[in-house]
């Protein structure tokens, strides 16, 4: 089942690789600063997978050059890896502001871990994902340095189009996937599992062996694919990817790398996973939005945008880009508003000085328009807004909305469609 399949997940992954291209030509700032509602370090998302018997490098984390020494010592192995902990991409050719390149390094010796360590706890990396100043590492993980002698690819994720867990994966691991769909379909396995019925011995036996795993290898490979789908499953995940899934010159299958999304929703049940959540890495607006169940990005344009859902995020900065804007950020209301939220909205939105207009496009299938319009008039009148307001509004009680918002007396600039809000947006910035 899984080779027919295979051509379909190409074309999949190459769409999402053609789109993700696309945004980044559209918004250089958006691929600057990546973001998963929540975070995870290295070491906690590896620990869930130890704790559900995946199997990961042996480690400890330290947050002093002490702890890393002992740690380097009780682990007794023969080559020891580094890592400093921070959510940013690209630590190994990171640099220090303590003067030391690199924020991954290989040791035999514990005494040069030690030494290591006392030059990156409490200094800031910088690497091509964080801000300027770079990120204080408060923590290092200690770890096992293992030889990978194959790298494959595989990832567990919830595929609305099979309205159930999907698994992918390719003998090709260690670089980019999407890469690999564009250049090399074929070498893509797609295999869907009945949610009802998990995983079956035979496909996880199959997936192994389309990765390339031969002898006794393979049932290693299987039983640890089958220990990742109880994973996904139990800690409610909607993405598992492992890259490299690697096979080891001493003949044993590990995880090496992984990266872990986490379904929002369950987060009532996961409370454990979620009190892990490292947000001191966020700016202090996220942070602040986020008391107020508001997701907000930060880029670095002057129009502000207010909008419910991502993908009407995406599509309200396209639409400004295109008309010449560049948008600030997006702030993004969600399902259930009230007024208030849209009151905090608007605080946060007019406390960015780069914030030269305002653009709200709001489409109200759950959420209800004459909420936010009271809400928007609500929060013009206490702070007092003192940059133009654009407002298109659609849906649910839209004419109730709008009535609201034209006897407010508020200089509102109301729009028909996203095109006039964005053409409206983007005029009333050059007029400054």
């Amino acid at each position: 089942m899984a080779a027919p399949l295979a051509g379909q997940a190409g074309a999949v992954l190459r769409d999402l690789a053609l789109r993700s291209a696309r945004l980044r030509a559209r918004f250089p700032a958006v691929q600057l600063t990546p973001r998963r509602w929540l975070n995870l370090q290295e070491y906690q998302s590896k620990k869930i997978m130890a704790d559900h018997g995946v199997t990961v490098q042996r480690f400890f984390v330290a947050d002093s050059a002490n702890d890393a020494l002992e740690a380097a010592q009780r682990l007794k192995a023969k080559e020891i890896v580094l890592k400093a902990q921070i959510l940013a991409g690209g630590r190994g050719k990171g640099i220090f502001n303590s003067g030391l390149k690199g924020g991954v390094h290989l040791t035999k010796d514990p005494k040069t871990v030690e030494q290591l360590a006392k030059q990156m706890i409490g200094y800031n990396l910088s690497t091509k994902q964080t801000p300027k100043d770079g990120v204080t590492v408060k923590k290092v993980m200690v770890a096992e340095a293992l030889d990978i002698s194959r790298e494959t690819y595989f990832a567990i994720l919830m595929d609305r189009a099979c309205n159930g867990p999907v698994m992918v994966g390719s003998p090709q691991g260690g670089v980019d996937i999407e890469e690999v769909a564009v250049t090399s379909p074929e070498l893509i396995f797609k295999e869907e599992i009945d949610i009802f019925e998990g995983i079956k011995d035979h496909q996880a036996l199959q997936m192994a062996k389309n990765l390339g795993f031969q002898g006794p290898l393979q049932q290693q490979a299987a039983d640890q694919i089958k220990k990742l789908y109880n994973l996904f499953l139990e800690i409610d995940a909607t993405q598992v990817e492992v890259n490299p899934f690697g096979e080891t010159p001493e003949g044993q299958v590990v995880c090496f790398d992984a990266k872990i999304n986490f379904d929002d929703n369950a987060e009532f049940r996961q409370r454990e996973i979620f009190a892990m959540d490292d947000k001191s890495e966020n700016e202090p607006i996220e942070n602040e939005a986020a008391k107020y169940d508001l997701k907000y990005i930060g880029l670095d344009g002057n129009i502000a945008c207010f909008v419910n859902g991502a993908g009407l995020a995406m599509a309200t900065c396209d639409i400004i880009s295109l008309n010449g804007g560049k948008p600030a950020n997006f702030l993004d209301l969600g399902g259930g508003v009230k007024e208030a939220q849209v009151y905090q909205a608007f605080k946060l939105l007019t406390a960015d000085p780069k914030v030269e207009a305002i653009l709200v496009n709001i489409f109200g299938g759950i959420v209800n328009c004459a909420i936010i319009a009271n809400g928007i008039t609500k929060a013009c009148q206490e702070l007092e807004l003192k940059v133009p307001l654009v407002v298109r509004l659609e849906g649910t009680n839209v004419q109730e909305a709008q009535r609201i918002l034209s006897e407010s007396g508020l200089p509102i600039t109301s729009a028909n469609d996203l095109e006039d809000a964005a053409k409206k947006a983007v005029a009333s910035v050059a007029k400054k």
